[in-house]
């Protein structure tokens, strides 16, 4: 049983409370048959998430048996029969259909988006540079927009360029882990790594260290403008949301403490829990901001 719950990652979950920003935003809190839309679209998209990491380990069985740390996945180690990973993949991936079609038509065709992109990504788009990032970074703005015009919540448009600077900086982030981690192994391993990376190789520090200047800068910007927004202002009735910027400010300067200082920063699931910065000012920045919106 173990090796089934971590072949389907649930600490990777935690990429799904982005389905929550448009209910914590939209200030309709009072009602359950939206936080039940929400919540079901939350619970489709990790079942989804679960899946495709189900069929994408059966895919990446020999190249991560290669790797020092992959090799101890349920399929690599040989915990779970690529047959039997397939199974429960397949499973999860029809659940999550028919879990979100019930929330809506436009739910439904999202999430189809999110699981033939992924798959796309799995095979072949993982490993065209900077396109790779850009399909991270929709990934995360599918489970935004589920979160908004999935369930009828109109979305603002400042939230949504926000949400995507934010996960082009996570995407590029987690390519430069990446070469960090390479760099400090062995010229075999460095080139094991390189083989089940292709993309590597055509990244240089330098590059993804001006893709993350850049894209920190805009989420801190992009965010600032939208809790400015004339329109925010009038639906929460408040001003005072600029408040919770330096929250995130300090939350994106301790991620990339921890990317340059520590070599993490390519996983933001398991990071946000080892962090106690992290974690701290991400359940902060929730109380102040469900604060100044009450």
């Amino acid at each position: 049983m173990r090796a089934y719950i971590r072949l389907l990652r649930p600490h990777q979950w935690t990429k799904n409370l982005f389905v929550f920003t448009g209910i914590v935003f939209s200030h309709r809190w009072g009602e359950a048959g939206l936080w039940y839309q929400v919540i079901s679209a939350a619970v489709a998209f990790s079942l989804a998430s679960s899946g495709i990491y189900a069929i994408n380990d059966v895919a990446d069985r020999e190249q991560d048996r290669a790797h020092p740390r992959k090799r101890r996945r349920p399929v690599a180690s040989g915990a779970v029969s690529p047959l039997q990973a397939l199974i429960v993949g397949a499973g999860c991936l029809a659940l999550a259909l028919a879990l979100v079609a019930q929330v809506s038509l436009v739910a439904f065709w999202l999430l189809t988006a999110y699981i033939l992109m992924n798959g796309a990504y799995s095979f072949r788009l993982k490993h065209v540079v900077v396109l790779d990032i850009f399909i991270i970074a929709a990934g995360f703005m599918l489970r935004l927009l589920v979160g908004t015009e999935g369930v009828g919540i109109e979305p603002s448009r400042w939230l949504l360029l926000c949400g995507f600077m934010l996960t082009l900086f996570l995407g590029a982030a987690k390519r430069r882990a990446e070469l960090m981690e390479i760099a400090g192994r062995d010229e075999e391993s460095a080139g094991r790594h390189h083989g089940q990376r292709r993309v590597l190789d055509d990244y240089t520090p330098a590059l993804l260290d001006l893709i993350l200047g850049i894209t920190a800068t805009a989420s801190i910007i992009t965010y600032g403008l939208y809790t400015m927004s004339p329109e925010v202002i009038r639906i929460q009735g408040t001003a005072n949301l600029i408040y919770s910027l330096p929250l995130v400010i300090y939350a994106l300067f301790r991620y990339l403490y921890r990317l340059y200082g520590h070599g993490s920063g390519g996983d933001p699931s398991t990071d946000l829990f080892r962090d106690p910065h992290l974690l701290a000012v991400g359940l902060l920045w929730v109380v102040v901001t469900l604060a100044l919106l009450s």
